[in-house]
């Protein structure tokens, strides 16, 4: 297995995860242009990319998911809150979706995803476990809220 981080930060998030012929993005918070700079840093191209999986849908993890699945001509996979936001935003055209449920783990090719739900400011986030059946890598970002003033737990 191997991994990458194509930019995590407020300016937008995205993680590779290959194993044998799969490679799958988590979250494509850039725009298809610069999501392809990114990959072609990495030798690759969007088509190459076999899915796009979501966390969540703020727009530095999901900016440039429809468009760059569009062209990648590949599924988008996320939990129903997320797409639901998502979709809402930017027309579905030519892009296909496939529900996840946050606690049922699912594959994508050569790879296991182990989804678990996190606390955060969306609807329905998850953050992922990855394995191939040698090797397993985490990913966890974005996990956290703001607590109710009044004392403990006060931000």
């Amino acid at each position: 297995m191997r991994f990458a981080s194509l930019g995590s930060g407020s300016k937008g998030n995205a993680w590779l995860v290959e194993s044998g012929s799969t490679r799958v993005m988590l979250d494509c918070g850039f725009g298809v242009r610069e999501m392809s700079a990114r990959l072609a840093r990495k030798g690759l191209s969007p088509c190459d990319i076999d899915a796009v999986v979501l966390t969540h849908e703020h727009s530095d993890h999901v900016r440039g998911a429809v468009s760059f699945a569009r062209k990648a001509g590949c599924p988008i996979w996320a939990t129903h809150g997320c797409l639901s936001m998502l979709f809402a935003q930017e027309p579905s055209d030519g892009v296909v979706a496939r529900r996840i449920d946050g606690h049922e783990p699912f594959d994508i090719g050569d790879l296991g995803l182990r989804p678990f739900p996190v606390p955060h400011d969306a609807r329905e986030p998850v953050q992922f476990v990855v394995d191939d059946g040698a090797h397993r890598w985490g990913l966890l970002t974005d996990a956290g809220h703001v607590t109710g003033a009044g004392g403990r737990g006060r931000v």
